[in-house]
Order: C-alpha cells, then sequence, then structure tokens
C-alpha cells in the first residue's frame, strides 16, 4: 500500500518551503518537496492556494502523529497509557508525573508545532508575493480568506504549544535567531491577532458549506479558537460573544448519533468546525492519505482490522466515574471495551494479562463495516475531529454561569444528546463534568480544565502531580541548539 502524502486533495510540494531559512537548524528540517523558490510565477493567481494547500498538508501530516497525540492527553487523570510495556517516558508521566527533558517524545511535540509554523510564515510570505500582482477585487477576496486560513492554522499551534509547555518562542519569521520564549500571555495575544484576521477575513460558513475547498478553516473556526484563547485568560464576556456568535449562526447542530459522530457518517458533519482530513479516496487499493498512526497506535491489542498498538486507555476510575452518572451513549461509544463485541460486530480481543489494557479509545474506532473494502489500516479513510460545536455550546454555558447568568439551554442541548436528564440553574461543577465526560480523550482537555480552574494538584496530586509540572520542560535537545530558550520569558 502506498502512503500518499500529497496528492490532489493538498498540495505540499510548493514554493513556500524553501523560504525557510538558515532557522530550520531551530527545532526540525524540513526534509522533503523543496521547489527552487526562483521557479515560481507570482503572476500567476491560480496557484495562489498551493502555499496553503502546503500548510495544511503539513498539519495533517505532522499534526497526527501518535507520539504528540499521546503527550497530549495522557496527562489526563482518566487516561492511561494503556500498554506499559513500551514508551517508558511515556509510561512515567503517566503513572507519577515524572517529566524527562531528554524524551523524545516530547521534542517530537515541539518540533511538530514549530515545524508546521515556518511553513505558515513561509505560506504567508508566499501569499504576499502573490498579492504584488492582483488588480481584481475577487483575487484580493481570495487572497484575504487564504491568508485567514493560514493564519488560523498558525493560532492553532501556538495553542497547541502553549497547552504543552507554557511560555514558548513567538517565531515571527524563519529568518529569527533569538529564540527567547514569550510569556504564555504574550503568545495568546499574538494567536489573537491572528484569529482576529481570520474572523475578518474568512467566510462565515461550517467549513463543509465549502464548494471548492471542503473541510477548510472558517470564520467560526477561527471564533471558537479565539474563545478558547479567552477562556484560559478568564475574559467571560469574550467567550460569551463569540460563542453566542456561532450559536446564533444558526449553522451548527449537535450530530443526532453520538456514536457515529466519531465514525465514517460523522466526517465533516454539522457538528464539525475543525478536522484533520485523510481519504482512500474510495478505492481499495492503491493512494491513500493516512495519519501518522495516530489512529494505529490507539487500535486494540486485537486481530484482523481492527487492530492496533494498543496505546491509550480510559481508566477504571473513570469509566466507574461515568457508569454511577448513569452514563450509557457517551459510554459506549468512548469506551471501546477488550472480550466484548461492538455494536457493529467487531469483537475485541480479552485482555492477554493482568497488566494488558481492558478498554481503548473507543472515538478512534472506525469498524470494519465501514472501512473501504480491501484497506486493512486500521482508521483508514476516516478524520481526526479537532474542534466541535458541542464544545462551544459547553463554553457559552460556563461563560454565562461564571457571570451569573442562565447557562441551562446550551449546557441541555449536550445532555440530551447524550441521552441524559436536563438540569436546571447549572453550576460550574457541573459543567465541568459535563466537560470530563463529553471531551473525553479529546486534546487532553481534562487536563486543561483541572490546569485553568487550578485544580490540578486537588486532583492529581495524590497520583504523583506536583507543583511545577503544570507543563512539560523546554526539550533539551532543543535547548542543545539554541540556548536562548533557557533566557527569562519575554512579555512580547
Amino acid at each position: 500500500m502506498k502512503s500518499l502524502k500529497i496528492k490532489n486533495i493538498l498540495l505540499c510540494a510548493f514554493a513556500a518551503t524553501t523560504l525557510l531559512s538558515s532557522c530550520s537548524d531551530f527545532l526540525d528540517k524540513l526534509p522533503e518537496n523543496k521547489v527552487d523558490e526562483e521557479k515560481v510565477d507570482y503572476t500567476n493567481l491560480n496557484n495562489m492556494y498551493q502555499p496553503v494547500s502546503g500548510v495544511y498538508a503539513k498539519l495533517r501530516q505532522r499534526g497526527s502523529h501518535w507520539i504528540v497525540w499521546g503527550a497530549t492527553v495522557v496527562r489526563d487523570d482518566d487516561v492511561s497509557t494503556g500498554r506499559i510495556d513500551d514508551q517508558a517516558d511515556l509510561v512515567a508521566i503517566d503513572q507519577s508525573y515524572n517529566y524527562n527533558a531528554g524524551f523524545w517524545g516530547t521534542n517530537e511535540a515541539w518540533m511538530v508545532y514549530y515545524d508546521i509554523i515556518k511553513v505558515a510564515n513561509a505560506a504567508l510570505e508566499a501569499l504576499d508575493n502573490y498579492a504584488v500582482n492582483i488588480v481584481s477585487e475577487a483575487d484580493g477576496k481570495r487572497y484575504e480568506e487564504y491568508t485567514g486560513e493560514v493564519k488560523f492554522i498558525r493560532a492553532y499551534c501556538y495553542y497547541r504549544l502553549t497547552e504543552l509547555f507554557g511560555p514558548v518562542t513567538i517565531l515571527r519569521d524563519n529568518k529569527q535567531t533569538d529564540m527567547t520564549r514569550s510569556t504564555v500571555n504574550a503568545v495568546y495575544r499574538y494567536m489573537l491577532s491572528d484569529l482576529e484576521y481570520s474572523m475578518t477575513y474568512l467566510p462565515r460558513i461550517r467549513p463543509n458549506e465549502y464548494t471548492d475547498r471542503i473541510g477548510t478553516v472558517s470564520a467560526f473556526t477561527a471564533e471558537m479558537l479565539a474563545a478558547k484563547v479567552y477562556m484560559e485568560q478568564g475574559n467571560w464576556s469574550e467567550v460569551e460573544r463569540l460563542t453566542d456568535d456561532i450559536i446564533g449562526s444558526k449553522k451548527f447542530s449537535l450530530y443526532s448519533d453520538f456514536n457515529n459522530l466519531f465514525k465514517i457518517p460523522g466526517k465533516l458533519c454539522d457538528e464539525s468546525l475543525f478536522e484533520m482530513q485523510f481519504t482512500d479516496f474510495g478505492n481499495g487499493s492503491g493512494e491513500v492519505v493516512v495519519s501518522d498512526s495516530w489512529f494505529t497506535f490507539q487500535g486494540p491489542l486485537n486481530d484482523g482490522n481492527i487492530s492496533g498498538w494498543g496505546f491509550i486507555s480510559p481508566t477504571k476510575a473513570f469509566r466507574q466515574w461515568a457508569a454511577e452518572r448513569g452514563e450509557t451513549i457517551r459510554a459506549t461509544t468512548t469506551f471501546l471495551m477488550a472480550g466484548e463485541t461492538t455494536q457493529e460486530g467487531d469483537f475485541i480481543k480479552a485482555p492477554a494479562s493482568d497488566v494488558a489494557p481492558d478498554c481503548f479509545n473507543g472515538k478512534a474506532y472506525t469498524p470494519s463495516n465501514q472501512m473501504t473494502e480491501g484497506r486493512t489500516e486500521y482508521g483508514t479513510n476516516n478524520n481526526i475531529r479537532v474542534f466541535r460545536y458541542a464544545e462551544v455550546l459547553l463554553m457559552n454555558a460556563e461563560a454565562k454561569v461564571r457571570q451569573n447568568k442562565d447557562g441551562d439551554d446550551s449546557f441541555n442541548l449536550v445532555r440530551k444528546r447524550a441521552g441524559m436528564p436536563e438540569l436546571e440553574d447549572v453550576t460550574l461543577d457541573q459543567i465541568m463534568d459535563e466537560r470530563r465526560m463529553e471531551l473525553a480523550l479529546e486534546w487532553g482537555e481534562r487536563y486543561n480544565d483541572l490546569r485553568r480552574t487550578g485544580k490540578l494538584s486537588e486532583v492529581l496530586g495524590p497520583l504523583g502531580w506536583t507543583s511545577g509540572k503544570e507543563y512539560y520542560p523546554v526539550p533539551t535537545a532543543q535547548i542543545d541548539i539554541s540556548s536562548t530558550l533557557e533566557n527569562e520569558p519575554k512579555d512580547e
């Protein structure tokens, strides 16, 4: 089977990748598909989307790296590594919050997001080169939209970096040599500037409403990310304003079938604000666009197509908590139990030993009867969900309750879809619990919620977490390259 990184959907071999300067010694080098910048015809505006395609391709290729996902989610108290016989540093994070600055996995996460940022910086430079030749209003509008897409992706990468590492370097251009980090709030300001542009110039549509580039980000995607940043800052009036706008647009709705939301039928549904897209082109063999083992990493230790490496498992304590809440629909979808047959008919083998995982991430499960005949790699043809409307509703509820307003309506929409009884006069604790269940095993939201609400010590302390471990340390490999990373972060 040929794994196609660049074909038809998004074009990665474009000139912008060559705009990377000597700064490529910092973090990571772009290894492939370089095109001589001098050969690019910036007067041919028909090619103006190519640099944007390259950014999406790099996001899809690098942003779906299995170890980056693992490092993102295992800090949750509700998530374990599953397997404990491999990736010792990841297991140490999970079991005792022991952070090794030399861990290749966190170094990979650092490199992944800066890799994408560098391509985004180069793409913006390429777009500006095209802009010099724009004479029509229509082409000017395209330039603004394309720039908005790239700026969103750049902001998204900084968001992930701050979640993982806290203060990080703002790479303002690819020739930068001073890698002194900026404070988290300074990075947030930089992100919000990018997102303000995206919110202004991207169309106010759902990602699945694009006719020429379905699934790309829109103004509402940018609004959601901006709301998440404001949530981190405690700016609840802005969270409410932005989420009210998304809700009031009436563009989005919760997908009625939670079980299929994360499977093939739910790809780019009306609940989706952002997905990493993959495809097998509807063919059982030949070229395919796949993740960097994101699905395989989390596949159960099983036989046949529904199998993988056996990492990432919901903890028994979390499953018990969900059962005591009366969760059924979300529990069945989220918990892919070993020793049982799924409702789609796939049998998951029982654990081979007492230390083997007995449950896997059901949100990474693609049933065999939904896979294209002939395909065998776990999760092939499925997308990775990143931002969902359900979280918009829960952010809206939290913003209102924190301002002594009624958050019941948006909160109960999420509960109703999950088959849970509606509540009145919802509290912050109830909203946090709802986020815990609704967003389980998605992008480390549980850990981020504990951090931003000051509950890390209370909840994770008994598990080995101690003050100072809010974020991963800057990777040793990066400090070896750029000693300025050890400078005190600056507020700019």
